[in-house]
């Protein structure tokens, strides 16, 4: 009997993965624990091994697929009862003349069986799949070839007699609500397929936006000091550790160090449930040209500056290595995101579920403030934070952002970044 191969859970919340790469086709021998495919979920890129040693004999989801953790995706026929086949194969004899040729032919079945996310684009745009021909192993219809349909119109070689009704929504089915199908192209046009680590994004934040009752808080920090001690000690920093000093590890020391002092803040959802959290494993968001990663910064209460520098510099070396693992990612508490790197002054960052809490460091700017009643030019900095407000109420946020604010107006010639 053929070994079952199914989409596996990489990570506590993960329930869904997009099949990005096969390593193997049909009829390709492997070993056990031989990487078969390569799996795209909002946490991590994993490959999945061959539960056991013998040959691939069914694809069941095609390369850009989305589907559930504990879905089919192929068959091994494991090597012992593969020898055992084709010795009975060879013993058979040939098919007499008179055997009808239905009878000889393959069994197209698998032709049938569409994947959850292939059905489901049909029936969005009103498609009858029988008269789609499928470019995936054994003929199945994948993603690819249903948004091929639909961008040339809805003709195919086999499906030139289909009434247009049957293909198209009809003018009453757009008035209801479904859009019209977008089948004007312009020629500079580029079109991207949603797919991958990128559709698996979008369904969480989507998620996140539709269920969490998102309110937001934002403070002012004054980082003068900061930023004339960080000029002063990087460039020894850099000869000494061989690492660039930014002015992230200070905003996550921080951070952490608020946390311990408001636990209730490093706590997540659990339904029927609020589970305050004691170690705090802090989520830092990585962008990579392919996508947002977000890799977790493990007992970081435990780090100092220093440490926190050199947990940050190998999690975004392996994130745009694509080098990620699930224990990488799993586990936070809470999330700090760095949108001032690229030059943003205000944000209002989308909560990872399940955390209550995701806190955005803006860019430093200098402006002008008013100091003992006199106007000084000082360096500023905003703090977004977005809270769940089935977890967490304004006081303890407020009293929160208070500490993360005098924490990092402290900073100055006598930090300790050891």
């Amino acid at each position: 009997m053929a070994e079952k191969v199914l989409m596996p859970q990489l990570g506590e919340s993960v329930t869904e993965g997009t099949i990005s790469k096969w390593f193997v086709n049909v009829g390709d021998t492997v070993n056990k624990y031989e990487p078969l495919c390569e799996v795209n979920t909002d946490k991590v890129n994993a490959e999945i091994p061959a539960t056991v040693a013998g040959t691939v004999t069914e694809i069941i989801v095609a390369e850009g697929e989305t589907v559930k953790v504990g879905t089919l995706i192929c068959y091994i026929t494991p090597a012992e009862q593969k020898k055992t086949e084709d010795v009975t194969t060879r013993k058979e004899t040939e098919p007499n003349a008179s055997e009808s040729v239905s009878d000889r032919q393959p069994d197209r079945s698998a032709k049938k069986r569409y994947s959850p996310a292939v059905f489901k684009l049909a029936q969005e745009h009103d498609l009858e799949l029988s008269q789609l021909t499928g470019t995936g192993a054994g003929g199945r219809i994948t993603r690819k070839d249903v948004l091929t349909f639909i961008k040339q119109g809805g003709t195919t070689n086999q499906a030139e007699s289909v009434p247009l009704a049957e293909v198209a929504p009809s003018s009453q089915q757009s008035a209801a609500g479904k859009s019209p199908q977008p089948t004007d192209f312009e020629a500079e046009d580029r079109e991207i397929p949603v797919s991958g680590i990128r559709r698996t994004i979008a369904n969480r934040m989507t998620q996140s936006k539709q269920e969490v009752p998102h309110a937001w808080m934002m403070i002012e920090a004054d980082v003068t000091n900061l930023v004339a001690f960080r000029n002063q000690v990087k460039d020894k920093f850099r000869s000494e550790e061989g690492l660039n000093l930014t002015f992230f590890p200070f905003f996550v020391k921080a951070i952490v160090e608020a946390l311990k002092e408001f636990p209730m803040m490093n706590s997540v959802w659990a339904d029927d449930k609020i589970i305050v959290k004691k170690a705090v494993h802090m989520s830092i968001a990585v962008a990579t040209d392919e996508a947002l990663h977000v890799p977790v910064i493990r007992d970081a209460d435990q780090k100092s500056i220093f440490g926190i520098a050199k947990s940050i510099d190998a999690l975004v070396q392996k994130a745009r290595a694509g080098k990620l693992t699930l224990a990488d990612t799993a586990g936070g508490t809470f999330t700090c995101n760095n949108t001032g790197s690229f030059g943003s002054i205000l944000s209002g960052p989308i909560i990872n579920q399940p955390q209550a809490a995701i806190l955005s460091i803006e860019t430093i700017v200098k402006r002008p403030v008013v100091i003992n009643n006199m106007i000084a030019i000082r360096d500023m900095v905003n703090l977004c934070l977005s809270l769940d407000h089935r977890v967490l109420d304004g006081l303890v946020c407020g009293n929160f952002m208070q500490s993360v604010k005098r924490k990092l107006e402290s900073y100055g010639p006598d930090t300790n970044i050891y």
